[in-house]
Protein backbone atom coordinates (compact mmCIF):
# COMPACT_ATOMS: atom_id res chain seq x y z
CA UNK A 1 0.00 0.00 0.00
CA UNK A 2 3.10 2.44 -0.73
CA UNK A 3 1.14 3.73 -3.32
CA UNK A 4 -1.54 6.07 -0.98
CA UNK A 5 -2.23 9.23 -2.14
CA UNK A 6 -2.78 11.35 1.36
CA UNK A 7 -3.24 14.76 1.69
CA UNK A 8 -3.79 16.85 4.90
CA UNK A 9 -3.14 20.11 7.16
CA UNK A 10 0.57 20.94 8.14
CA UNK A 11 0.72 22.59 11.31
CA UNK A 12 3.13 24.89 12.40
CA UNK A 13 5.09 22.94 14.64
CA UNK A 14 5.22 20.40 11.97
CA UNK A 15 2.35 17.84 12.53
CA UNK A 16 -0.40 17.00 9.98
CA UNK A 17 -4.01 16.87 10.38
CA UNK A 18 -6.47 15.37 8.44
CA UNK A 19 -9.61 17.71 9.53
CA UNK A 20 -9.02 21.46 10.39
CA UNK A 21 -11.65 22.71 13.09
CA UNK A 22 -12.12 25.87 14.49
CA UNK A 23 -12.49 24.53 18.34
CA UNK A 24 -14.83 26.23 21.21
CA UNK A 25 -12.95 25.04 24.34
CA UNK A 26 -14.98 25.77 27.63
CA UNK A 27 -12.77 25.17 30.57
CA UNK A 28 -15.50 24.04 33.10
CA UNK A 29 -19.12 23.27 33.03
CA UNK A 30 -20.48 26.90 33.88
CA UNK A 31 -18.65 28.01 30.67
CA UNK A 32 -20.77 25.39 28.32
CA UNK A 33 -23.74 27.99 27.28
CA UNK A 34 -20.64 31.12 26.32
CA UNK A 35 -19.15 28.53 24.62
CA UNK A 36 -22.33 27.49 22.51
CA UNK A 37 -23.32 30.63 22.37
CA UNK A 38 -20.28 31.43 20.12
CA UNK A 39 -20.86 28.19 17.87
CA UNK A 40 -24.22 29.29 17.40
CA UNK A 41 -23.08 32.37 15.84
CA UNK A 42 -20.21 31.41 13.96
CA UNK A 43 -20.18 28.81 10.73
CA UNK A 44 -17.37 26.45 11.14
CA UNK A 45 -17.00 26.58 15.07
CA UNK A 46 -17.74 23.43 17.56
CA UNK A 47 -18.08 23.73 21.41
CA UNK A 48 -16.33 21.09 23.14
CA UNK A 49 -18.42 21.04 26.14
CA UNK A 50 -18.31 19.08 29.45
CA UNK A 51 -19.40 18.27 33.39
CA UNK A 52 -16.67 18.78 34.36
CA UNK A 53 -13.43 21.78 35.58
CA UNK A 54 -14.89 22.80 38.79
CA UNK A 55 -13.24 21.83 42.33
CA UNK A 56 -11.33 18.91 40.76
CA UNK A 57 -7.96 18.55 42.36
CA UNK A 58 -4.83 16.39 42.20
CA UNK A 59 -4.29 13.92 39.05
CA UNK A 60 -8.53 14.40 38.63
CA UNK A 61 -7.65 17.90 38.04
CA UNK A 62 -4.58 17.96 35.92
CA UNK A 63 -6.18 14.95 33.99
CA UNK A 64 -9.27 17.48 32.97
CA UNK A 65 -6.61 20.07 31.93
CA UNK A 66 -4.10 17.71 30.14
CA UNK A 67 -7.61 16.47 27.91
CA UNK A 68 -8.77 20.06 27.09
CA UNK A 69 -5.01 21.05 26.20
CA UNK A 70 -4.30 17.87 24.02
CA UNK A 71 -7.78 18.91 22.37
CA UNK A 72 -6.82 22.49 21.45
CA UNK A 73 -3.71 20.68 20.52
CA UNK A 74 -4.41 18.23 18.12
CA UNK A 75 -3.40 18.92 14.40
CA UNK A 76 -7.02 18.52 13.48
CA UNK A 77 -7.87 21.90 15.18
CA UNK A 78 -6.32 24.98 12.96
CA UNK A 79 -7.35 27.04 15.97
CA UNK A 80 -8.83 27.41 19.19
CA UNK A 81 -10.88 29.52 21.67
CA UNK A 82 -10.80 28.89 25.21
CA UNK A 83 -13.70 30.18 27.89
CA UNK A 84 -13.52 30.15 31.42
CA UNK A 85 -15.30 31.65 34.54
CA UNK A 86 -11.92 32.43 36.09
CA UNK A 87 -8.86 34.25 33.47
CA UNK A 88 -6.30 32.29 35.21
CA UNK A 89 -7.56 28.75 34.17
CA UNK A 90 -8.67 30.11 31.13
CA UNK A 91 -5.02 31.45 30.17
CA UNK A 92 -3.42 28.39 31.55
CA UNK A 93 -5.45 26.06 29.01
CA UNK A 94 -4.74 28.76 26.14
CA UNK A 95 -0.89 29.39 26.20
CA UNK A 96 -0.61 25.56 26.24
CA UNK A 97 -2.20 25.13 23.04
CA UNK A 98 -0.33 28.27 21.61
CA UNK A 99 3.24 26.39 22.31
CA UNK A 100 2.19 24.29 19.27
CA UNK A 101 1.93 27.82 17.06
CA UNK A 102 -0.92 27.66 15.54
CA UNK A 103 -4.24 30.74 16.31
CA UNK A 104 -5.80 31.20 19.87
CA UNK A 105 -7.02 33.23 22.32
CA UNK A 106 -8.87 32.69 26.05
CA UNK A 107 -11.68 34.81 27.65
CA UNK A 108 -12.87 34.50 31.13
CA UNK A 109 -16.67 35.20 32.11
CA UNK A 110 -15.73 37.45 34.96
CA UNK A 111 -16.53 41.13 34.97
CA UNK A 112 -18.15 40.40 31.81
CA UNK A 113 -20.85 38.15 32.21
CA UNK A 114 -21.94 35.57 29.05
CA UNK A 115 -23.51 38.43 26.91
CA UNK A 116 -20.25 40.31 26.71
CA UNK A 117 -17.75 37.35 26.17
CA UNK A 118 -19.83 35.93 23.73
CA UNK A 119 -19.62 38.59 21.67
CA UNK A 120 -15.43 39.23 22.21
CA UNK A 121 -15.05 35.84 21.46
CA UNK A 122 -17.37 35.08 18.44
CA UNK A 123 -15.50 38.50 16.81
CA UNK A 124 -12.51 36.42 17.46
CA UNK A 125 -13.78 33.32 15.78
CA UNK A 126 -15.12 34.67 13.02
CA UNK A 127 -11.37 36.00 12.51
CA UNK A 128 -10.51 32.41 12.95
CA UNK A 129 -12.64 30.67 10.61
CA UNK A 130 -11.45 32.88 8.08
CA UNK A 131 -7.94 32.19 8.89
CA UNK A 132 -9.01 28.15 8.32
CA UNK A 133 -10.99 28.27 5.72
CA UNK A 134 -7.94 29.96 3.57
CA UNK A 135 -5.38 26.75 4.65
CA UNK A 136 -4.98 24.40 2.09
CA UNK A 137 -4.32 20.33 2.06
CA UNK A 138 -0.72 19.30 1.03
CA UNK A 139 0.81 15.95 0.06
CA UNK A 140 1.47 14.26 3.48
CA UNK A 141 3.19 10.80 4.18
CA UNK A 142 1.87 7.75 5.82
CA UNK A 143 4.76 7.87 8.35
CA UNK A 144 3.44 11.49 9.39
CA UNK A 145 -0.07 10.06 10.97
CA UNK A 146 -0.96 9.54 14.12
CA UNK A 147 -3.94 7.12 14.78
CA UNK A 148 -5.30 5.07 17.62
CA UNK A 149 -7.25 1.90 18.03
CA UNK A 150 -10.29 0.37 20.09
CA UNK A 151 -12.73 -2.37 19.95
CA UNK A 152 -16.33 -2.16 20.61
CA UNK A 153 -19.62 -4.10 21.38
CA UNK A 154 -16.83 -7.21 20.89
CA UNK A 155 -18.12 -11.05 19.54
CA UNK A 156 -16.09 -14.10 18.07
CA UNK A 157 -16.03 -11.85 14.60
CA UNK A 158 -13.29 -9.88 16.24
CA UNK A 159 -11.01 -11.81 17.32
CA UNK A 160 -11.34 -14.06 13.89
CA UNK A 161 -11.60 -11.14 11.73
CA UNK A 162 -11.51 -7.23 12.32
CA UNK A 163 -9.12 -7.19 14.74
CA UNK A 164 -6.41 -9.02 13.05
CA UNK A 165 -6.68 -6.96 9.81
CA UNK A 166 -6.84 -4.03 12.53
CA UNK A 167 -3.24 -5.01 13.58
CA UNK A 168 -2.11 -5.88 9.98
CA UNK A 169 -2.86 -2.12 9.17
CA UNK A 170 -0.74 -0.98 12.37
CA UNK A 171 2.05 -3.53 11.59
CA UNK A 172 2.16 -1.32 7.81
CA UNK A 173 2.04 1.87 9.76
CA UNK A 174 4.01 2.12 12.25
CA UNK A 175 6.80 0.52 9.76
CA UNK A 176 6.22 3.32 7.99
CA UNK A 177 7.12 5.73 10.81
CA UNK A 178 3.71 6.34 12.38
CA UNK A 179 2.89 6.71 15.74
CA UNK A 180 0.11 4.73 16.90
CA UNK A 181 -2.07 4.18 19.93
CA UNK A 182 -4.42 1.60 22.09
CA UNK A 183 -5.42 0.75 25.75
CA UNK A 184 -8.36 -0.50 27.46
CA UNK A 185 -6.13 -1.49 30.19
CA UNK A 186 -9.36 -3.54 32.21
CA UNK A 187 -9.85 -5.48 28.45
CA UNK A 188 -6.76 -6.92 28.33
CA UNK A 189 -7.12 -9.08 31.50
CA UNK A 190 -5.95 -12.42 30.54
CA UNK A 191 -4.02 -11.37 28.00
CA UNK A 192 -1.70 -9.28 29.49
CA UNK A 193 1.21 -11.50 29.15
CA UNK A 194 0.65 -11.09 25.50
CA UNK A 195 1.37 -7.62 25.70
CA UNK A 196 4.30 -8.04 28.01
CA UNK A 197 5.74 -10.18 25.74
CA UNK A 198 5.40 -7.47 23.03
CA UNK A 199 7.05 -4.77 25.19
CA UNK A 200 10.20 -3.82 24.02
CA UNK A 201 11.76 -3.71 26.64
CA UNK A 202 12.21 -4.73 29.98
CA UNK A 203 11.33 -0.90 31.13
CA UNK A 204 8.29 -0.27 29.30
CA UNK A 205 7.31 -4.12 30.51
CA UNK A 206 7.45 -3.07 33.51
CA UNK A 207 5.94 0.20 33.05
CA UNK A 208 3.08 -1.95 31.60
CA UNK A 209 2.22 -4.33 34.51
CA UNK A 210 2.37 -1.55 36.72
CA UNK A 211 -0.67 -0.12 35.36
CA UNK A 212 -2.53 -3.37 34.91
CA UNK A 213 -1.88 -4.16 38.13
CA UNK A 214 -2.96 -0.81 39.56
CA UNK A 215 -6.36 -0.85 37.59
CA UNK A 216 -7.25 -4.60 38.84
CA UNK A 217 -6.56 -3.43 42.40
CA UNK A 218 -8.51 -0.36 42.05
CA UNK A 219 -11.13 -2.36 40.19
CA UNK A 220 -10.87 -5.17 43.18
CA UNK A 221 -10.06 -2.58 46.09
CA UNK A 222 -13.81 -1.15 45.40
CA UNK A 223 -15.36 -4.05 45.87
CA UNK A 224 -17.36 -4.30 42.69
CA UNK A 225 -17.81 -7.79 40.90
CA UNK A 226 -17.25 -7.12 36.83
CA UNK A 227 -18.95 -9.68 35.93
CA UNK A 228 -22.00 -8.67 33.21
CA UNK A 229 -19.92 -5.53 32.70
CA UNK A 230 -16.50 -7.14 31.54
CA UNK A 231 -17.76 -8.99 29.68
CA UNK A 232 -20.75 -6.83 28.87
CA UNK A 233 -24.30 -8.02 27.91
CA UNK A 234 -23.66 -7.41 24.89
CA UNK A 235 -20.14 -8.99 24.30
CA UNK A 236 -22.11 -12.48 26.17
CA UNK A 237 -24.96 -11.92 23.30
CA UNK A 238 -21.87 -11.95 20.66
CA UNK A 239 -20.44 -15.50 21.97
CA UNK A 240 -17.83 -14.09 24.15
CA UNK A 241 -18.15 -16.12 28.13
CA UNK A 242 -15.41 -14.51 29.74
CA UNK A 243 -13.28 -11.42 29.84
CA UNK A 244 -10.02 -13.38 28.96
CA UNK A 245 -12.01 -14.78 25.54
CA UNK A 246 -12.54 -11.13 24.77
CA UNK A 247 -8.92 -10.00 25.90
CA UNK A 248 -7.37 -12.60 23.72
CA UNK A 249 -9.35 -11.01 20.83
CA UNK A 250 -8.60 -7.56 21.95
CA UNK A 251 -4.71 -7.94 21.62
CA UNK A 252 -4.56 -8.59 18.06
CA UNK A 253 -4.94 -4.94 17.25
CA UNK A 254 -1.02 -4.95 18.08
CA UNK A 255 -0.67 -7.15 15.18
CA UNK A 256 3.99 -8.19 15.84
CA UNK A 257 4.59 -4.62 16.52
CA UNK A 258 6.91 -4.17 19.69
CA UNK A 259 5.22 -1.98 22.45
CA UNK A 260 7.15 1.14 22.94
CA UNK A 261 6.01 3.01 25.59
CA UNK A 262 3.46 3.01 28.11
CA UNK A 263 1.62 6.00 28.56
CA UNK A 264 -0.66 7.81 30.85
CA UNK A 265 -3.65 9.01 30.18
CA UNK A 266 -4.12 11.93 26.86
CA UNK A 267 -0.21 11.75 27.24
CA UNK A 268 1.43 12.72 24.02
CA UNK A 269 3.75 9.66 22.76
CA UNK A 270 7.49 10.78 22.72
CA UNK A 271 7.95 8.91 19.26
CA UNK A 272 7.00 7.03 16.72
CA UNK A 273 5.87 3.31 17.09
CA UNK A 274 2.89 2.00 18.80
CA UNK A 275 2.14 2.83 22.26
CA UNK A 276 -0.46 1.83 25.36
CA UNK A 277 -2.00 4.32 26.89
CA UNK A 278 -3.88 3.07 30.21
CA UNK A 279 -7.30 4.03 30.10
CA UNK A 280 -10.76 2.89 30.67
CA UNK A 281 -12.66 0.06 27.83
CA UNK A 282 -15.66 2.74 27.60
CA UNK A 283 -15.22 3.99 23.85
CA UNK A 284 -16.28 7.48 24.04
CA UNK A 285 -13.81 7.86 26.87
CA UNK A 286 -10.98 6.36 25.65
CA UNK A 287 -11.18 7.69 22.00
CA UNK A 288 -11.37 11.32 23.47
CA UNK A 289 -8.38 10.72 25.23
CA UNK A 290 -6.13 9.17 22.12
CA UNK A 291 -7.76 12.81 20.28
CA UNK A 292 -6.05 14.62 22.95
CA UNK A 293 -3.24 12.72 22.59
CA UNK A 294 -2.50 13.61 19.71
CA UNK A 295 -4.28 10.78 17.49
CA UNK A 296 -5.80 12.36 14.05
CA UNK A 297 -7.81 9.05 12.78
CA UNK A 298 -9.35 6.45 15.03
CA UNK A 299 -9.72 2.90 13.88
CA UNK A 300 -12.91 1.21 15.56
CA UNK A 301 -13.89 -2.54 15.02
CA UNK A 302 -17.00 -3.66 16.19
CA UNK A 303 -18.92 -6.82 16.58
CA UNK A 304 -21.86 -6.19 17.76
CA UNK A 305 -22.65 -2.68 16.60
CA UNK A 306 -21.30 0.29 18.15
CA UNK A 307 -21.63 3.93 17.04
CA UNK A 308 -19.77 6.43 18.53
CA UNK A 309 -18.02 9.03 17.02
CA UNK A 310 -15.57 12.43 18.40
CA UNK A 311 -15.88 16.03 17.51
CA UNK A 312 -11.83 15.84 16.63
CA UNK A 313 -11.13 12.93 14.99
CA UNK A 314 -13.05 10.60 12.67
CA UNK A 315 -13.89 7.44 14.04
CA UNK A 316 -13.39 4.71 11.23
CA UNK A 317 -15.69 2.03 12.26
CA UNK A 318 -15.04 -1.76 10.33
CA UNK A 319 -16.84 -4.73 11.02
CA UNK A 320 -17.13 -8.60 10.18
CA UNK A 321 -20.20 -9.22 11.66
CA UNK A 322 -22.79 -10.49 8.67
CA UNK A 323 -25.71 -9.32 10.96
CA UNK A 324 -24.15 -6.08 11.84
CA UNK A 325 -22.98 -5.02 8.52
CA UNK A 326 -26.63 -5.64 7.22
CA UNK A 327 -28.71 -4.16 10.12
CA UNK A 328 -26.65 -1.04 10.82
CA UNK A 329 -24.96 -0.78 7.53
CA UNK A 330 -25.20 3.27 8.22
CA UNK A 331 -22.56 2.84 10.66
CA UNK A 332 -19.95 0.81 9.46
CA UNK A 333 -17.26 2.32 6.85
CA UNK A 334 -15.74 -1.03 5.82
CA UNK A 335 -17.13 -4.29 5.60
CA UNK A 336 -14.72 -7.22 5.98
CA UNK A 337 -17.38 -10.11 6.74
CA UNK A 338 -15.77 -11.53 3.66
CA UNK A 339 -12.97 -12.79 6.09
CA UNK A 340 -15.70 -15.39 7.66
CA UNK A 341 -15.87 -16.56 4.83
CA UNK A 342 -12.57 -17.12 3.60
CA UNK A 343 -13.04 -15.01 0.76
CA UNK A 344 -10.65 -12.51 1.56
CA UNK A 345 -7.19 -12.62 3.60
CA UNK A 346 -5.86 -10.88 6.44
CA UNK A 347 -3.71 -8.76 3.77
CA UNK A 348 -6.86 -7.94 1.63
CA UNK A 349 -8.64 -7.14 4.61
CA UNK A 350 -5.70 -4.47 5.61
CA UNK A 351 -5.71 -3.57 2.02
CA UNK A 352 -9.66 -2.75 2.47
CA UNK A 353 -9.34 -0.41 5.23
CA UNK A 354 -5.97 1.44 4.62
CA UNK A 355 -7.59 2.14 0.89
CA UNK A 356 -10.62 3.90 3.00
CA UNK A 357 -8.27 5.21 5.63
CA UNK A 358 -7.08 7.18 2.60
CA UNK A 359 -10.82 8.38 1.58
CA UNK A 360 -11.05 9.18 4.82
CA UNK A 361 -7.30 10.79 5.91
CA UNK A 362 -8.59 13.32 2.66
CA UNK A 363 -11.73 14.44 3.22
CA UNK A 364 -14.52 11.80 3.31
CA UNK A 365 -16.85 12.06 5.90
CA UNK A 366 -16.93 8.57 8.28
CA UNK A 367 -20.07 7.24 9.03
CA UNK A 368 -19.86 8.38 12.60
CA UNK A 369 -19.19 11.99 11.22
CA UNK A 370 -22.07 11.82 8.83
CA UNK A 371 -24.17 11.24 11.17
CA UNK A 372 -23.10 13.19 14.21
CA UNK A 373 -21.86 11.61 16.54
CA UNK A 374 -19.62 13.79 18.40
CA UNK A 375 -19.09 11.80 21.89
CA UNK A 376 -16.57 13.71 24.06
CA UNK A 377 -16.47 12.50 27.18
CA UNK A 378 -13.64 13.45 29.88
CA UNK A 379 -12.67 10.88 32.15
CA UNK A 380 -12.98 11.57 35.75
CA UNK A 381 -10.69 9.85 38.05
CA UNK A 382 -12.56 10.65 41.62
CA UNK A 383 -14.98 13.03 43.23
CA UNK A 384 -15.07 16.84 43.21
CA UNK A 385 -13.88 18.47 46.59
Amino acid sequence: MNNLKLTGYRRQNGRVGVRNHVMIIPVDDISNAAAEGVASLIRGTYALTHPYGRLQFGDDLDLTFNTLIGAGRNPNVAAAIVIGIEPRWADKIANAIAETGKPVASFSIERYGDLKTIEMAAHKAKEFVQYATELQREPIELGELWVSAKCGESDTTLGLASLPAMGRVLERMTAAGSTAIFGETTEVTGAEDKIANQCINDQVRADFMKVFQDYQDFVIGTGANLMGSQPTRGNIRGGLTTIEEKALGNVEKMGRNDVVSVLQPAEEPKGPGLHFMDTSSAAAEMVTLCAAAGSVLHFFATGQGNIIGNPLIPVMKMSANPLTVSTMAEHIDVDLTAMLKLEMSVDQAADKVMEMMARNVNGRLTAAEALRHEEFVLTKLYRSA
